[in-house]
């Protein structure tokens, strides 16, 4: 009369969120289907019923809380959340898994026969081959490659999740300099931004995708006139793209999960794709944490790993999909428990055997 409704069902859940109640009814799963029982003839009017039930359970498990209906009801509504929460799963559907364009480090061709060897069809899709090449994410690739790519997102055998544009100029050989280059900050190359911004809006359109994204730069409010002309540029963006129909996302990581939140408060309708690696490869916070603060922003997110510096001043070291410090299933966990609906897309920009990695990651995310 006391066995597991359903034998092996709760091993797998996560009960840790909830605290010390939660690990008492973890312990004791197997009365939790008898909690359930109770609880439904307790509020059915078998009243008779339902307190033989609970003195078998306080004689055998010695659950004097039980003797109480009020604490008892309550144990049963925390059993509940606790069921509820141990439900959410580090796994994710395949139809949620994607691959970044320029991890694979091959031509696009190349890159769409390692995409079905994957067997996954989401692509973040960097445009700068096509626009302005910058070799990080591409060589100069023809149109008709463009085209290709297309044709595959027409017939349904590639879905283009996000784009991406890179800036003019960027230098990522130290955290100094990508300081001083990236993304908009620079003026000497803000008019060639700007078009890029453009054509690559046009053509996130032509692909029929929402989301195109960015490194905008470096965040710095200690320079108000600086800082002012940022969120000017932003903005600008923000305003071009939506002119295609298209949402300006930002890439997180180079700035604290607070001073990022403050911002796009003042630039509404800029999203970002959160990168947890980025987190600690800038030195600038616990991704777990981080998510907690920017979730209301996040549209799309990069599976990258990395582990923290051990010079301050000096980037941290991207590792494969859960080696590293992120936490891969605790950080898969609190992004489907916070109601994260969007896509996870590996991104590998290290290691001598690419591939391999990135279909490493796409195993550990999926089975």
């Amino acid at each position: 009369m006391f066995e597991e409704p359903v034998p092996g069902v709760f091993k797998s859940f996560d009960f840790s969120a909830l605290g010390e109640m939660a690990q008492f009814v973890h312990r004791q799963v197997h009365v939790f289907g008898c909690l359930l029982e109770v609880y439904y003839l307790a509020t059915h009017n078998e009243g008779i019923i339902a307190k033989s039930y609970r003195t078998e359970l306080c004689r055998r498990y010695s659950f004097d809380i039980l003797c109480n209906m009020k604490k008892f009801l309550r144990l049963v509504a925390v059993a509940a959340l606790a069921f509820a929460a141990g439900c959410v799963s580090s796994k994710i559907d395949v139809d949620r898994v994607g691959v970044c364009s320029w991890s694979w480090h091959k031509p696009m061709t190349e890159v769409v026969r390692e995409m079905e060897k994957s067997g996954v069809k989401n692509m973040h899709l960097a445009l700068g081959p096509f626009i302005s090449p910058d070799e990080r994410h591409g060589s100069a690739e023809s149109f008709s490659v463009f085209e290709l790519i297309k044709q595959k997102v027409k017939k349904g055998e590639l879905v283009v999740t996000a784009t991406m544009i890179a800036a003019v100029g960027e230098d990522y050989s130290t955290l100094e300099s990508i300081k001083k280059t990236g993304g908009i900050v620079p003026d000497q190359h803000w008019e060639a931004n700007k078009k890029i911004v453009t054509r690559g809006a046009e053509l996130t359109k032509e692909l029929g995708c929402k989301y195109m994204l960015t490194h905008a730069g470096f965040l710095d409010e200690s320079d108000p006139e600086a800082f002012k002309k940022y969120v000017e540029r932003i903005t600008w963006m923000r305003d071009e793209c939506s002119k295609y129909g298209v949402k300006l996302i930002l890439e997180s990581g180079q700035e604290t999960a607070r001073d990022l939140s403050l911002f796009l408060k003042k630039v509404p309708g800029v999203g970002i794709n959160f990168d947890p690696a980025n987190m600690i490869l800038y030195d600038k916070g616990e991704p777990l944490k981080a998510v907690e603060v920017l979730f209301p922003w996040i549209m799309q997110v990069h599976v990258k790993d990395a582990n923290l510096t051990k010079v301050p001043g000096t980037w941290g070291t991207e590792v494969r999909w859960g080696d590293g410090e992120v936490g891969g299933e605790a950080f898969i966990k609190k992004m489907e428990r916070l109601g994260f609906k969007g896509n996870y897309i590996v991104e590998r920009e290290a290691g001598d055997d690419r591939p391999a990695d990135i279909n490493y990651a796409i195993e550990r995310l999926v089975k």
